[in-house]
C-alpha cells in the first residue's frame, strides 16, 4: 500500500473529527502464547488502517488544524540490541521519514505529552470501551487537565466514539485495497484447487489444510485470515469446526473454508467437493440446491438493493428445494414465515469482508437494512447442514454438509465475483479432482 493511500484516508478522518477537537488510537500489543513466547504480531485493523505502522506500543494522535503539525505517532525508540535480537524496527526518525508522521515523540513519554494535547480540546474521538489501557489513561489525562481550570485550562467536554466515522471508511474499498483482497483471493484459489487435486480416501483433514497452508506461503503470504475448516462426512455440519484432525472417508464430503491474508486483507473462501472426487446422486441434488440459492443471492447484489434482498433470495431457493427433495413438509411461504429452513440453514447469506474477515460495517441503518454501494465487499455463502443424528429426515440424507462461499466486490454494474477461479459447479470439482 503506497504511502499517499494512508495519507488520504487521515486527511478524510480529520476532515469529519473537525477542528477544536481531536482523535486518538493504539496500536495493538503483543500477546504471550507461553512463558517467553508470544503469539505472532498482528496489528489493529484500525490502526494499521490509518497509519500502515506495523509494530506494536505505538498511539496515533490526529490534530485537524495543529499548526505543528496534524498527525503524532508515539512509539518505541529506536533500539540497537532490539534490532540485533528482533530486526529492524522505525524508531522516531522512522515514524516520520518512512511512515508520514508530521511529529512523532518516545511512547514512554505518553503521560508527559498527550495532556498538553488534550488542553482546549472540544471532543476526544477514540475506540470508547475496545482498549482498557486507553480508556484508564484517557480518564487520567482528563482528569489532570480539569484540575487547571483555574489557569484557564479546559478540559474536553464529550468522548466520541472513533468507529462510527473510521469503519463507515473502511465499509468503502479504494482501487488499492481490492488490489490486495484480489491477490488475496487468487492466491486462495491456488490453495483451494490443491486440495481438490491432493484430496483422497485416507487422508487426514490436518493433511489437507497442510496443502493449502503450503500453497499460501508458496506464494508469500504467511498468515491466514482466519482458522481453516477443512471438515469431512458430519463434521461439515458443525459451523466453526476446526479441530481438522479426522479420517477422510469414501463417499464423504469434504468442505473447507480457508484463506490466505495478504498486507492485513482477508480472503473468505468456501468449497465442498467429494473426497473421493464423484459425487452421489442425494450430494449432488443438495449441492446444486446450495448453488442454485448462491447464484439467486447474487442476482440481487446491484446498488441501492438493501442488503437483506440477498438473504432473502437464498432462503426462497432453499426452502422451496427441500419441499421438493422431501426434507420439508407445507406451504413454501408458511416454512419461510416460520423460519423452519433453519434447522438445514441456521446462518445468514454473508458478511462484509475486508481487513477483517468479518468486516466492519453496519448492516443497518435506522433499523432499516442499508442499501449496497459501489466499493462494498461481501461474501454470499449458503449452505445446507443435516447432521448424522437428524431424526426427521430419510437416512441418505444424513451426515451431509455443503456450504459454498464467493467474495464479491459491488460495482455500479452489479457485482463481480472475485473468487472465480476456483471451480464450483459439479462438473467443474469433478473434472479437476480427476
Amino acid at each position: 500500500m503506497i504511502a499517499s493511500e494512508f495519507n488520504n484516508r487521515r486527511q478524510q478522518l480529520m476532515e469529519q473529527v473537525g477542528h477544536n477537537n481531536i482523535a486518538i488510537i493504539a496500536s495493538a500489543s503483543v500477546r504471550t502464547r507461553n512463558r517467553d513466547v508470544d503469539y505472532p504480531f498482528r496489528q489493529d485493523s484500525d490502526f494499521y488502517y490509518l497509519t500502515g505502522f506495523n509494530e506494536a506500543d505505538a498511539l496515533a494522535v490526529f490534530i485537524p488544524g495543529r499548526k505543528q503539525g496534524e498527525y503524532i505517532l508515539f512509539c518505541q525508540e529506536f533500539d540497537e540490541k532490539k534490532a540485533l535480537w528482533e530486526g529492524a524496527h522505525a524508531g522516531l526518525e522512522g515514524a516520520t521519514q518512512d511512515y508520514g508522521a508530521d511529529d512523532s515523540f518516545p511512547i514512554d513519554d505518553l503521560n508527559d505529552i498527550l495532556p498538553g494535547l488534550l488542553e482546549n480540546k472540544n471532543k476526544v474521538f477514540y475506540p470508547m470501551g475496545r482498549d482498557s489501557d486507553l480508556d484508564h489513561h484517557l480518564m487520567e489525562w482528563i482528569s489532570l487537565i480539569r484540575s487547571q481550570t483555574r489557569s484557564g485550562i479546559n478540559a474536553p467536554g464529550e468522548l466520541v466514539s472513533l468507529e462510527h466515522i473510521l469503519h463507515e471508511m473502511r465499509l468503502i474499498k479504494s482501487p488499492a485495497e481490492i488490489k490486495l483482497l484480489q491477490k488475496a483471493i487468487d492466491v486462495s484459489a491456488k490453495g483451494h484447487i490443491r486440495a481438490m487435486q491432493r484430496c483422497k480416501p485416507g487422508r487426514y483433514e490436518y493433511q489437507i489444510e497442510g496443502e493449502m497452508v503450503h500453497e499460501f506461503i508458496d506464494h508469500g503470504l504467511r498468515a491466514v485470515a482466519y482458522p481453516s475448516i477443512v471438515a469431512g462426512g458430519d463434521n461439515a455440519c458443525i459451523l466453526h469446526y476446526t479441530e481438522n484432525k479426522a479420517i477422510l472417508k469414501e463417499g464423504d464430503l469434504l468442505l473447507i473454508d480457508a484463506g490466505a491474508e495478504c498486507d492485513h486483507y482477508a480472503a473468505d473462501i468456501t468449497r465442498t467437493f467429494p473426497v473421493n472426487g464423484v459425487f452421489s446422486s442425494e450430494q449432488k441434488l443438495l449441492y446444486n440446491l446450495v448453488l442454485d440459492a448462491q447464484l439467486a443471492a447474487m442476482q440481487e447484489i446491484k446498488v441501492n438493493t438493501p442488503w437483506n434482498k440477498a438473504h432473502e433470495a437464498s432462503v426462497e431457493v432453499l426452502t422451496r428445494g427441500l419441499v421438493e427433495l422431501g426434507l420439508l413438509q407445507g406451504e413454501i411461504s408458511t416454512l419461510i414465515t416460520d423460519e423452519a429452513y433453519k434447522i438445514f440453514y441456521m446462518h445468514r447469506i454473508g458478511h462484509w469482508l475486508g481487513m477483517d474477515v468479518h468486516d466492519v460495517g453496519d448492516y443497518k441503518i435506522n433499523d432499516e437494512w442499508r442499501v449496497l454501494e459501489p466499493g462494498m465487499v461481501l461474501t454470499i455463502e449458503p449452505g445446507l447442514y443435516i447432521p448424522e443424528d437428524c431424526a426427521t429426515v430419510d437416512e441418505k440424507w444424513r451426515g451431509i454438509g455443503i456450504r459454498i462461499e464467493d467474495d464479491v466486490l459491488v460495482t455500479e454494474q452489479g457485482y463481480q465475483v472475485l473468487s472465480h477461479a476456483i471451480p464450483k459447479t459439479i462438473a467443474e470439482i469433478e473434472a479437476i479432482m480427476q
